[in-house]
């Protein structure tokens, strides 16, 4: 299958092509300029080799005149102060880089030449002093002679100690520790002795360093003033007891700048070369292709379209026609057994239970479809929080009494005035209480545990949410596709429950519109648990007690002798709304359209009419321009209230009728009592 061919990608193709081309010649010219760089670089190694051996050779005549102080202690021979002056001073080298010869018997500073200037180091405990033990332990440990520094010497100045053990044969030929004996080093002498200065003259950056023993950091012996290790080589200079390493670096890098910089010059050169080929061959293949992509790009539109329709005409056949084959077997059986009444009022509940689960079908049809074209949106408001989660159980209580279902409601919150959606709220809480009532069986136990938990954010509460219960679960394999629309894991046919399998997708839908987070656990025939978190701000004191003022009245209205205008251009669905009207004490009128609805309160005197209740989607004019007309009006009539009542449900087409000028808005097929209501909040203003 050929691949999508767009400007962007021949862009990006374009740059890989570039960035390629640059890679390959750089990485040509990086294998040719390596013999160069091991050149310069064995260079290197061999100058640190050299000043290596200078090092291990200086050291060694250092540790003649040590070694000779040794072998005349080890000979047995007892060495006085005046004798110790006179061999200190013919081993004294001729830069005077050793300051000071020592000995120490059992570690103990006994003997030191010269000693003045030196009396400080006189009773000096090597094995216990904090900056010398270290290096001390181990030269008597291993019987080989140890370097201890740089470091403040304890009579003044830098230097360093070589520690050179000394070890004594008793009667059985058996070796004891006598003592040490030190040489106290120069240290700026001794670095100025190995000619490091030439490594500088000779174009190189250079540190030598080692790892102190007593304070478990590196130490720089010596380096260049101005300090540079950029790929720097290491070589390592072994000294018993102790490691001492030499870095060396190229002052200007083991390449030249004009070397790099010709390379990179050149491998831009071709890579652009490259780009500008690949781009103009990609350009050809688009526009060769354009006409074939839109074509394909119009196919494959088709066929999602019809896979989406086929997809949803599969999944929803079945639960529609059950509602509709009870509504119109049961309607047949009413009109048989009309004189039955019995029967009669048994075949009316069915019909009112299957045309509530069909408009609950077509609610979640249409709210998913709101949520996913992205028109959902949050209308918040100050409610009670508390009244809200108590009053679900009311909702439920008929079908858990009759299933016996165990209900147990527990509230842990501080706060129970909160700003929310109230109805999108409900509706989350009801569709996954629901669902424990539907899938529970007899006797099983349902329980809703709301806790405040610890807020992200300031002046808000956020509250935990679980319903478990003890229903029939789902499998592990199911889990995934809870949230997938249209999806069950049992058909209503198997399972003998009905349902659209769009709860939980509308559910979740909305708890991330809300920003809040929803968790399904569950146990195929052991139950399922739901936990939900959503964050909302708290109510201020001014938003609680202006709810309280708009709590409802329970207090009925009289609409007897009140005239209403009803616009609706529907036979069936005015037959129903008169008599609904006039059985609750109305005087009805009806409009078949919002032009004639507009002409017959011209016609009408002042206040003739009390309220109009006005459709939406009519001929010739419709509800929204009907308001505005009678708004546009003189006097009383302006004024009339006008409460929408139409099929257009949705949150937007609330607001549109209210921006139209209508009082309020009521959805078909209404609820009797929420009609009676709005028009009585209505009516009272």
């Amino acid at each position: 299958m050929n691949r999508k061919i767009t400007p962007k990608t021949i862009r990006l193709h374009t740059v890989f092509a570039f960035l390629i081309t640059f890679a390959v010649v750089m990485i040509c010219a990086v294998i040719l300029n390596q013999n160069q760089v091991k050149e310069e670089q064995m260079k290197a190694a061999f100058t640190a080799e050299s000043t290596v051996n200078r090092i291990e050779s200086q050291m060694n005549q250092y540790l003649v005149a040590s070694d000779f102080m040794k072998n005349v202690v080890e000979s047995g021979y007892v060495v006085t102060d005046n004798q110790f002056a006179q061999m200190a001073t013919l081993l004294q080298d001729e830069e005077h880089v050793i300051e000071a010869f020592e000995l120490a018997k059992d570690g103990l500073v006994s003997q030191v030449y010269p000693l003045e200037g030196n009396e400080e180091a006189i009773g000096l405990d090597m094995l216990t002093h904090p900056e010398r033990r270290k290096e001390a332990q181990l030269a008597k440990e291993s019987g080989q002679y140890t370097i201890a520094g740089p470091f403040e010497l304890v009579q003044g100045g830098t230097g360093a100690l070589l520690f050179d053990p000394i070890y004594m044969k008793d009667a059985s030929g058996e070796e004891t520790f006598w003592g040490f004996s030190l040489l106290v080093l120069n240290w700026d002498k001794f670095v100025d002795r190995l000619g490091l200065d030439s490594l500088e003259n000779a174009n190189y950056h250079y540190r030598i360093w080692k790892h102190s023993m007593s304070t478990d950091q590196d130490v720089s012996i010596a380096q260049c003033d101005d300090l540079d290790l950029t790929s720097a080589l290491e070589v390592a200079c072994k000294v018993p007891n102790d490691t001492w390493y030499f870095e060396i670096a190229a002052r200007n890098g083991w390449l030249s700048a004009n070397t790099v910089l010709a390379d990179f010059v050149i491998a831009l050169a071709i890579a652009f070369l490259a780009g500008i080929g690949f781009w103009q061959f990609e350009q050809q293949r688009y526009k060769d292709r354009v006409y074939a992509r839109e074509i394909e790009k119009s196919a494959a539109k088709a066929r999602l379209a019809n896979e989406a329709k086929t997809r949803f005409l599969f999944n929803m056949s079945h639960d529609i026609r059950t509602p509709m084959n009870a509504i119109i077997g049961f309607s047949e059986l009413l009109e048989e057994h009309i004189t039955e009444r019995e029967k009669v009022a048994d075949y009316i509940q069915k019909i009112k239970s299957s045309s509530e689960f069909l408009l609950s079908l077509i609610n979640d049809i249409l709210e998913m479809a709101r949520i996913e074209s992205g028109k959902a949106s949050l209308n918040p408001a100050p409610v009670n929080s508390r009244k809200l989660l108590e009053s679900l159980e009311a909702v439920f209580e008929p079908t858990m009494r009759k299933k016996d279902l165990q209900y147990t409601c527990r509230l842990n919150i501080n706060h129970d005035y909160v700003i929310c959606d109230e109805t999108k709220v409900r509706e989350i809480l009801l569709n996954v209480l629901g669902n424990s009532v539907k899938y529970t069986p007899d006797g099983g136990q349902i329980s809703l545990i709301v806790t405040e938990i610890p807020s992200p954010k300031a002046d808000c509460v956020s509250t935990r949410v679980i319903v478990e219960d003890t229903g029939i679960g789902m499998s592990e394999k199911y889990l995934p596709h809870i949230f997938e629309e249209f999806t069950r894991e049992r058909t209503s046919t198997e399972s003998k429950v009905v349902g659209t399998g769009l709860g939980l997708p509308i559910v979740k839908a909305l708890v991330e519109l809300m920003e809040g987070t929803i968790q399904v656990e569950s146990e195929l025939g052991k139950g399922t648990r739901t936990t939900i978190e959503l964050t909302f701000p708290t109510a201020s004191k001014e938003q609680i007690d202006f709810l309280h003022i708009q709590l409802p009245s329970d207090e009925k209205s009289d609409f007897a002798g009140r005239r209403i205008l009803l616009a609706e251009d529907n036979d069936l669905n005015a037959e129903i709304a008169m008599t609904i009207l006039e059985e609750n004490g109305f005087l009805a009128e009806r409009a078949e359209d919002g032009q004639i609805c507009v002409e017959m309160v011209k016609n009408a005197k002042d206040r003739y009419y009390s309220l109009i209740l006005m459709d939406i989607q009519m001929p010739n004019m419709n509800g929204y321009d009907a308001a505005r007309e009678i708004r546009r009006l003189d006097g009383e009539k302006a004024r009339i209230p006008i409460i929408a009542m139409t099929a257009n449900a949705f949150e937007e087409d609330k607001k549109k009728a209210l921006a139209a000028g209508m009082n309020a808005h009521i959805a078909k097929p209404f609820d009797l009592q929420v009609l009676l209501k709005t028009m009585e909040q209505v009516l009272s203003k």
